[in-house]
Formats: structure tokens, sequence, C-alpha cells
């Protein structure tokens, strides 16, 4: 029988891994409960006696310690006159873009131990459900993703005084830290790049306009063309759907028959406008260049596949829990701002 183990059948407890350590019970009880004025080396050691010996803390005593619950919910937050029926809120569980989110969280929390809720907030009941849920300190903080521009979550949440982390920047200036993309500069490359493959005929497929990633990605997009001298640049409104994205084209199609060029919110919707373009009997890129937006696995699936505008979710995502569980551990720190710089990966649609 190992000395760094309990006996067999037996529970490894906190004197085992004091033993195995060479530190006071004491010690040990301050690392687990995450108590800051130990030494940095006392702190490995402990940590690697606590992996020797298998010794798992008890979550409930340790929460009456820390008065924390080791957990943090993903909020995601939508508007008023949607509802989780709508196709668009369907893409929540089917969007390469959430599934991406959500394994760059937990990328961070899983090690730190720490659980994840995930909890919908559609309308004004939910939202006051969920407050209540918060306020009761079930989670120790929030990670929101909010798209709606009259989302009022991310003063809520600011006004309770909890821990919280928003997916973009807030419409108006709050207290609460976020993580963004330069939404405006990815839809710029967009730009660049038709304008240096000789599109002169140029349109967009928008996400949603009461999104202000939507509304920030458009708004780029036509400032870039007007330096090239394009006063006006056709768009129709997508949902962040592939079928709108069929749609949206069909309708530019019939509107802009000589349209050569096509900046497509996200990749979902570019897929679907691609279809669209093969069916009209479009040559891609031959006939009209398509940029989508995301570089998420809908560009693969494109044929051809898409050039498109990356923005690294997986690293934003981590970053928002890094914040978060920063801002847990010292609830008094000033709220941080964190703008991913987008990029443009070219293949073969334009």
């Amino acid at each position: 029988m190992s000395k760094d183990r309990p006996a067999p059948g037996g529970t490894p407890t906190l004197e085992h891994v004091a033993k195995v350590a060479g530190v006071s019970r004491a010690t040990v009880s301050r690392v687990i409960n995450g108590i800051r004025n130990v030494d940095p080396q006392l702190q490995e050691i402990v940590r690697a006696a606590v992996e020797q010996t298998g010794y798992v803390p008890n979550q409930a005593a340790r929460s009456l310690v820390t008065r924390r619950t080791n957990s943090v919910a993903l909020v995601v937050s939508e508007a008023e006159h949607r509802t989780f029926d709508d196709p668009f809120l369907g893409r929540i569980f089917t969007d390469p873009f959430f599934g991406r989110l959500v394994s760059g969280i937990m990328g961070v929390l899983r090690p730190r131990g720490v659980t994840m809720v995930l909890m919908l907030a559609e309308n004004d009941a939910a939202r006051t459900q969920l407050l209540g849920y918060l306020k009761q300190g079930h989670v120790d903080g929030v990670i929101l993703i909010s798209s709606n521009v009259d989302d009022p979550l991310p003063r809520l949440l600011t006004d309770a005084g909890l821990p919280a982390v928003l997916s973009q920047r807030p419409v108006t200036p709050l207290p609460i830290s976020y993580v963004d993309a330069a939404q405006s500069a990815g839809a710029k490359l967009a730009a660049e790049h038709l304008i240096a493959r000789g599109c002169r005929r140029v349109a967009t497929i928008s996400g949603p306009l009461d999104m202000p990633a939507s509304q920030d990605r458009l708004s780029g997009f036509r400032d870039a063309l007007a330096r090239h001298g394009h006063a006006y640049v056709p768009s129709v409104e997508g949902n962040f759907t592939q079928e709108t994205g069929e749609r949206a084209m069909l309708q530019l199609l019939e509107e802009y028959p000589d349209v050569d060029g096509v900046f497509v919110a996200n990749d979902l919707m570019a897929l679907g406008a691609v279809l669209a373009l093969h069916d009209a009997g479009r040559r891609v890129p031959d006939d009209v260049a398509v940029v989508g937006f995301d570089d998420s696995n809908a560009a693969l699936m494109s044929r051809p596949p898409l050039t498109t505008i990356r923005q690294p979710l997986e690293d934003m995502a981590a970053e928002m829990a890094h914040l978060l569980l920063g801002r847990i551990d010292d609830p008094d720190s000033k709220p941080t701002s964190v703008i991913f710089e987008p990029t443009l990966v070219v293949r073969q649609s334009a």
C-alpha cells in the first residue's frame, strides 16, 4: 500500500495531503479554499500533493468557508420580440458560433473546477426570474451573451453589483467588463479584398440590424467602400441563418443582377448565398466573389470554401472566462475591455 494514500476503501483527507506535502493541515486548507496569503511555492507543493493523494475537496464545506459556489452562469439574452421557437434563436444550439464560445469558456473553467450553468433570458419575465436566481447567490458570476441594442440585462447586472462580463461592447457606456472583436475593421478587410479582386458592383448581406455587431460590420464595409468611390452599397438584411442568406442573395440578384462581389455578415448566411448563386447559374468566384465573416465550420462546408474574416472566438471566450474569474477573485477590480483584431482568411470563394 502506498504511504501517500489511505487504506483501501478509505477516502483521502486533508491530513493525508498535509503529510505528503510536508505542511500543516491549516496550510492545505488555505490553499484549497483559495485564500491568498500563501506562498506560491507552497501552493504548488500542496496542489501536487492533492493530485498525488487523489484528494477531492468537500464542495459543500468549502462553499461555507469561501461563500462561493464554484459555478458561473452563461446567460444568452435575446430581444423581447423573439421567442426561443424562432429560427434565429434555434441556431443557439446549432450555430458553430455558440459551440466555439462554449468550448473556449469551458477550456478555462474546467481546470479551475468551475461549473457552467446555461440560462436563457428571452423576455422581461425570464429576466426577472434570472436576476432573482443570481441575487440569491446560486452562481459566482455571469458571462452574458447579449446581442440586442435594447437589452436591459447589462445595466441590470451592473446595478445589482453582480460580477459579469459581456460578449460585446455595451451600446451605452457601463461599468462592465467586455470582450469584442474590431467588427468594423473586419468589414474593412472584406471590402479591401473585394476591391483588390477587381469587383466593381459590390453588395452586402447584413445581420439583424438590432445587433451592434451587425451595425458595425455594415457601417465598416460601407465606409471602406466609400473611400474607393462607392457612394451607395446595396444591402439586404438577413438573420444569421443559411436560409436567410439564400433568400437575401436571391433578392440581390433580382434587384441588382450585375452584382459581382458580396460581403456576407456571417459564414452561415454566406453558405446560403453561395447556394443561391449556384442555383442562379452564377459561378463563384468567377461571376460573383463572396466573403463571409467568422471563419466557422460553415466556411469549410461551402463549395467553394469561403474566403472569410476570422474572429478568434475561442480566444475571445477564454478571455471572457479569465476576466470573470478575476472579477470574482477581486470584486473591487476595475472593468476591463479586451478587443481582438480580426484577420482575412483567403480561400476559393473570393
